[in-house]
């Protein structure tokens, strides 16, 4: 039986591993490495205190999470494809190593992010 998301080792295993998928993925991670540029030692600790402010109510997040999304979409114009992939690859790392309530939880928000994003990237978009 896997466990649930519990503490912020548990989140960084998810982010860490969610993001090794980002990067294979085709649809994905050429945006992350070659048109974003993502620093991954500043990226991955802010997404650490991202979820663990999502799933926790815990203090450390600062930021605007939406704002680099319409950067990049002004480089490469994202869609909902690029939303839905992202989502897929997250429950599935989700459901890779934990099961129970903040695991439900955690996929729950993923999802709202994700619609809510390529909502108003896609107006964006037409609104151009």
């Amino acid at each position: 039986m896997k466990k649930d998301l519990e503490s912020r080792e548990d989140i960084e295993l998810l982010v860490n591993s969610f993001y090794d998928k980002i990067r294979n993925n085709d649809t994905l991670g050429y945006i992350f490495d070659e048109v974003a540029k993502v620093n991954w030692e500043k990226h991955l600790p802010k997404m650490y205190s991202f979820w663990e402010m999502i799933l926790f109510n815990k203090e450390g997040y600062e930021g605007h999470p939406l704002r680099p999304h319409l950067v990049i979409n002004n480089q490469h114009p994202l869609n909902p494809q690029h939303f839905n992939t992202w989502l897929e690859l997250f429950e599935a790392t989700v459901n890779e190593y934990f099961e129970g309530e903040k695991a439900t939880e955690i996929k729950s928000r993923a999802k709202n992010v994700a619609l809510s994003w390529a909502f108003k990237i896609h107006h964006f978009n037409r609104a151009e």
